[in-house]
This record gives structure tokens, C-alpha cells and sequence, in this order.
């Protein structure tokens, strides 16, 4: 892929803006690097359209983090031919289970989105953003830096994107269909979206690489910017694979 400012959009996760992927960008400098702002969007589906919709180029590199990672896998769904190359950091790709998991997972937002409510943004990320990030990245100025995203968003947006991730598509079946160069990263001591669900989708992504970064939690970008940027230039450096686009029906 030429390295001439070629857009590389970047797919912020749950409650985070530019600044996650903020030191991972800087080492990439020679990348057209833009994060999308997902506002009051509340589906994973309005959030990839939102992706086409402003990224006027033909075709761009797409990385997503955590929830980004989710939206990333539907703008694939829905434009294969525009994604030159596609990188899933520290996420997901199955819907939300049913039964007791399903329970369990709708219980836990809803009490992080209660809490947020009743004292805050940042007494909310305290508690949520301790279990996302390696142990000695917490009262670093790493975790300030958490810290200060979380607070710059509100209850609603944090309802909205719940909503988002609770409805989640499946994309179980698309990983197979995956024919551009795939990066599969995660933090080795990422509790939140483990290294096993990362090694399951490097496997059903054809030719996927999967990378692991070292004394990292879930919020790698931010965390090991140095070992993540690394990663995604060599991904970058792989040849794209032209996808033809679909034939419109008349």
C-alpha cells in the first residue's frame, strides 16, 4: 500500500474520542490518520454508514478498537471493496449470547450507566477503566488520560453506545469472507476481550496475522502505542487485494 497520506481511519471504542488512538497515530505519521466521533449514533449499523458516508475516498485502511473493532467488521460488511486493509484490536465479533450471559452482560452496563447518572463520568470510569488496562498502568498519567476521555462524554452518549453494543450484528459468518490484509491484535493481559477470542478470529480470517502485545490490558493504542504502531505498519506494508464491487441491480 503506498504510504502517500493514504487514509487510515481509525475506530474509536466504547466512550472514547481521537485521543485513544492519539500516540498510536503519532508514530504513524505518514498515514492520513482520521477517527470518526460516533455522537448520539446508537446502532453498530449507523455507525458504519456513518463511516462511508464521510470518508469520501474510494478505498482507506480501517482499524477498529473494542467496540470500534465491531463497527469495522460491519463497513466490511457493507463496502468490502473500499477496505484495502482491515485491522481488529482488542474486540469482538459474536452478538450478544443468550441466557444467563446475556443477563449478566445487560447488568453490568446498566449498573456502570447508573452509577454515571448518579455521580458522575469519571467516578464511572474509576470503576470500569481499573479492569481495562494492565495493573501497573493504573494512576499513571495513561489512566488520567482514560480518565479525562470517559469525562468529556455523558450518560447519554454512554446509553446510546450501550444500546449499540447490546444489539450488536454477528459476524460470525463475514470472517471467513475477510480477502484484505488482516491484522488480529490484542493485549496479552486484555481481560475485558481475551487473546483466545483474538486467536479464534486470526483463525477464521484467511491469511490474518495475529499480533500480541506485551504488558498491555484492553486499551492497547493508548497503553503500548510503540508495539501497536509497529504492528499496524507492517500490516499496512502488506499489498492490498482488489475486491470488485457489487453489481447494482436495476
Amino acid at each position: 500500500m503506498s504510504t502517500e497520506r493514504s487514509p487510515l481511519l481509525l475506530l474509536p471504542g466504547l466512550l472514547c474520542d481521537q485521543v485513544a488512538w492519539a500516540p498510536t497515530a503519532a508514530l504513524l505519521s505518514e498515514f492520513d490518520c482520521r477517527v470518526p466521533a460516533w455522537g448520539s449514533l446508537d446502532t453498530i449499523e449507523a455507525m458504519a454508514d456513518h463511516v462511508l458516508a464521510t470518508t469520501p475516498e474510494r478505498r482507506f485502511a480501517l482499524a477498529g478498537h473494542s467496540m470500534g473493532g465491531r463497527v469495522a467488521l460491519e463497513v466490511l460488511r457493507r463496502a468490502p471493496h473500499r477496505v484495502s486493509h482491515l485491522a481488529l484490536l482488542d474486540t469482538g465479533y459474536q452478538a450478544l449470547p443468550d441466557g444467563e450471559a446475556a443477563d449478566k452482560e445487560r447488568g453490568g452496563r446498566a449498573a456502570l450507566l447508573a452509577r454515571s447518572r448518579a455521580h458522575g463520568m469519571r467516578a464511572m470510569g474509576q470503576v470500569w477503566a481499573t479492569g481495562m488496562v494492565h495493573p501497573d498502568r493504573i494512576g499513571t498519567p495513561c489512566f488520567d488520560a482514560i480518565l479525562d476521555m470517559i469525562e468529556r462524554s455523558n450518560p447519554d452518549q454512554f446509553a446510546a453506545q450501550i444500546h449499540a453494543l447490546l444489539g450488536r450484528p454477528d459476524a460470525t459468518a463475514l470472517l471467513s469472507d475477510v480477502r484484505c490484509p488482516t491484522l488480529v491484535l490484542c493485549g496479552r493481559q486484555d481481560t475485558w476481550s481475551p487473546l483466545s477470542r483474538h486467536e479464534v478470529m486470526a483463525a477464521r480470517i484467511s491469511g490474518a496475522v495475529l499480533s500480541v502485545i506485551e504488558d498491555s490490558g484492553h486499551m492497547s493504542p493508548m497503553e503500548r502505542p510503540e508495539a501497536v504502531a509497529a504492528a499496524m505498519r507492517a500490516w499496512l506494508a502488506r499489498p492490498a487485494v482488489d475486491v470488485p464491487a457489487p453489481e447494482v441491480s436495476s
